[in-house]
């Protein structure tokens, strides 16, 4: 017995190091990625100052950069992709676990999860090649003829419709998103008790009740974790963005106009930067990605808590 005890313990000890051992290599990896991104972007910082991020200038030829245009290009195709993204995939997820008749459930699922698969460089393909025309020659100018009439707002719909730009690569993002962020949700929809939607069916609820006041309630942990994954992929995507985006780096209020995103410029210019200046602007250009990323995640984590907190003061 005491042979079998000891055994057990050093078992246990062994299981306790090895997994820990993993959790140390996650760590050891995002520092090392932290301090390579900060030991490279520092030369451009000592020479730009904080002023990089508010620079718009980015001149390869004179040495001069300015991450301005990268950043909101990256926000706003990443914004777009969300409010898209998030409806439509709300809409999926709910007539798949409440609506959807059951032989039909499978094979749709099946293929929001097969578009999940789908590689980033054939949306970019796809969306070049044939998204783009077609937005170009007809929506865009619909868009243009209506919703670019309204003051204010109209600005943001004016401009050449040559089909490629900061819209285009939003709703390229979108299309990319909604299957991660639909699977997500499914799955957590799922797991919400039958006994309590039926419950709720029988005092007489309605099907928008029950989704409302017991499955949102019970799994908005999982739904903001599939946005913020939604979200993340799009923040960071590349090769779909460089294609549809327009490359341009120039600032415009117009969403048909071209554009740049930080991925999409470490694409386009980290295998051609030449000045130790360019290398070392592309290294803040991706420290500060990471950096937004860090925030939108750290942002979602206090609003969980922040929901929470307040449940428990209830």
């Amino acid at each position: 017995m005491h042979r079998v005890m000891r055994a057990q313990r050093i078992q246990d000890f062994i299981f306790h190091k090895l997994t820990m051992g993993f959790a140390t290599v996650v760590m050891l990896a995002l520092c090392g990625i932290i301090v390579s991104l900060v030991m490279g972007a520092l030369p451009a910082f000592r020479e730009f100052g904080p002023g990089f991020i508010t620079t718009v200038e980015w001149d390869p030829v004179n040495d001069q950069y300015g991450a301005m245009i990268a950043i909101v290009g990256t926000l706003s195709t990443s914004a777009i992709a969300l409010l898209i993204a998030f409806p439509v995939s709300f809409g999926i997820a709910l007539f798949l676990t409440e609506i959807c008749p059951v032989w039909l459930r499978r094979p749709l699922g099946t293929a929001v999860e097969l578009l999940a698969g789908v590689p980033s460089i054939i949306y970019g393909m796809w969306g070049l090649f044939v998204f783009a025309p077609l937005f170009g020659d007809h929506v865009q100018p619909f868009l243009k003829q209506t919703l670019g009439q309204i003051p204010y707002i109209g600005q943001l719909f004016q401009g050449p419709t040559m089909g490629i730009g900061i819209l285009t690569a939003g709703l390229i993002l979108a299309v990319m998103i909604i299957p991660f962020i639909a699977s997500v949700m499914r799955d957590v929809f799922e797991i919400v008790p039958a006994v309590l939607k039926e419950s709720a069916y029988g005092l007489g609820c309605t099907r928008w009740e029950v989704v409302r006041k017991i499955v949102l309630p019970y799994t908005k942990a999982g739904v903001v974790g599939g946005v913020m994954l939604g979200l993340g992929r799009a923040l960071g995507e590349t090769m779909a963005v460089t294609f549809v985006i327009g490359n341009a780096n120039k600032l415009s209020l117009s969403l048909f106009g071209a554009g740049n995103s930080i991925s999409s410029t470490l694409a386009n210019e980290f295998a051609e930067a030449e000045s130790k200046l360019h290398v070392s602007s592309l290294f803040a250009l991706a420290l500060i990605l990471f950096a937004i990323t860090l925030i939108v995640l750290s942002a979602a984590k206090l609003m969980l808590l922040n929901m929470s907190r307040k449940e428990g003061s209830k």
